[in-house]
């Protein structure tokens, strides 16, 4: 596919399915709800005080809210620090073939862009949305297909953010094609396999990919010339069908906050859990199965909530103790709990061929549990919940949000949650959701 069409393609309305708009809307609120949640993370504060501290709007006009702050910094601060925030609490959604996740990135973008613009209708918010979900995934499996190394999400969905600023801002193509060029230079080629080994704040690199992306626009826009984008103009293979095959219906849902990598193993083990009822004082052995990213998940006892988001083996304790993964879960007290130290060295995980051949198209696990009294109970083959390969329904999702937003009153997080419909009506102005997020969670006004 040629330039042109690309660009024609980003920054035109074209004809966008509405199945693509709605699942657009599902994936908004679902990484809204992300974003509340993780608002009380040290991270979420740290990046949110950066931004207002060092990244501030020399004019106001070109400030934007950062989400669940009730301060402003720049447009590029403002989606660094919502980026950063939903990036630590690893419930957003993302797609299989990248390898990473989309919308952590471009969802606090849309929100900074689109404050400068607040006749915006929902319905256009989520034409640009969609545009940037697939823009972004055709860049990172580019990216991917191109380099031996496992980079962060942020190298590529800097991309997606460019393109997005762009369609909001009016660009021209040459403009969008100087900010692809620049996003991508300067996107984090960041180590993902060095974070998994010693998780920390640094997460997956999105708070920097949407720094870089807002950056991107707003230069090529001031007249920086950054040109060409080889993912973008080197690559034609990974971008021929972009605008018939929508990649954003593909995108996976978490029904917890941990590694994407881990889920397939806590789904079998859940499913096991469910079916003969066992407790926590009747396992004797937990065996995993699973391919080789999961297997070199993080090992021991978190003392971090990152850590605690990369550790198959804590989150399959943390499962056998409570019944459930959620916020609660992986964060505080929840990190010494000594009966999920204590089932940690119950818990052995291997690496298995027919599960890493299957990745990343495909994320499969099996567990094979032995109770005490010498049972053993398998699951076979279970891939992991929230995409096409098994999807959750909405009713899971909403419930999923819930327990994301508690931060929020219930009157506030009901009201977000009915922006989902509220976002494919006609005449909805998206500022309707982006006046709910801006205030603090601590506010129950939004």
């Amino acid at each position: 596919m040629e330039f042109d069409q690309i660009a024609a393609f980003a920054l035109s309305d074209g004809d966008f399915p509405e199945s693509a708009l709605d699942m657009a809307a599902t994936l908004l609120i679902d990484t809204v709800g992300v974003a509340a949640g993780a608002a009380g993370l040290e991270v979420g504060r740290i990046a949110r005080d950066h931004a207002f501290a060092y990244h501030g709007a020399g004019m106001p006009e070109n400030a934007a809210s950062i989400m669940f702050d009730g301060r402003r910094a720049s447009i590029p601060g403002a989606a660094f620090a919502a980026a950063t925030q939903i990036d630590n609490l690893d419930a957003h959604d993302g797609y299989n073939p990248t390898k990473g996740h989309i919308g952590c990135a471009v969802v606090p973008a849309l929100f900074a862009f689109a404050e400068k613009t607040p006749d915006l209708t929902a319905r256009d918010a989520l034409m640009a949305l969609v545009m940037s979900y697939e823009v972004a995934a055709r860049a990172a499996i580019a990216l991917h297909a191109s380099v031996s190394d496992y980079h962060t999400s942020g190298a590529w969905n800097a991309l997606g953010v460019a393109a997005l600023g762009c369609r909001l801002r009016g660009a021209s193509p040459d403009q969008l094609r100087h900010a692809f060029g620049i996003a991508e230079y300067h996107g984090p080629r960041s180590q993902m396999m060095r974070e998994i080994a010693n998780p920390t704040m640094l997460h997956d690199g999105s708070g920097m990919g949407a720094l870089v992306g807002s950056m991107a626009t707003l230069l090529a826009m001031d007249g920086f010339a950054g040109a060409p984008a080889i993912t973008v103009e080197d690559a034609p293979q990974h971008w021929a069908d972009l605008g018939a095959v929508w990649t954003v219906e593909k995108n996976y849902i978490k029904p917890y906050p941990i590694c994407r990598w881990a889920h397939a193993s806590l789904d079998a083990f859940s499913g096991l859990m469910h079916a003969h009822g066992f407790g926590v004082d009747d396992v004797a052995k937990i065996e995993v199965n699973t391919f080789a990213e999961a297997a070199a998940l993080f090992t021991e006892m978190p003392k971090t909530t990152s850590q605690a988001q990369y550790s198959l083996r804590f989150a399959l304790a943390a499962m056998l103790v409570h019944g459930r993964i959620g916020p609660a879960e992986i964060t505080g007290a929840a990190l010494n709990d000594p009966k999920v130290a204590h089932a940690l060295p119950r818990i052995s995980v291997r690496e298995t061929a027919r599960h890493s051949d299957r990745f990343p198209e495909s994320r499969w696990s099996d567990v094979t549990v032995e109770l005490s009294d010498g049972t053993r109970i398998a699951s076979g083959d279970v891939h992991a919940r929230g995409g096409p390969e098994a999807p959750m329904q909405m009713q899971e999702v909403e419930d999923k949000f819930h327990i994301m937003a508690a931060p929020l009153s219930e009157p506030r997080r009901s009201a977000v949650w009915a922006m989902r419909e509220r976002l494919m009506q006609p005449g909805v102005t998206f500022s309707e959701l982006a006046l709910l997020v801006r205030a603090p969670v601590e506010d129950t006004h939004a």
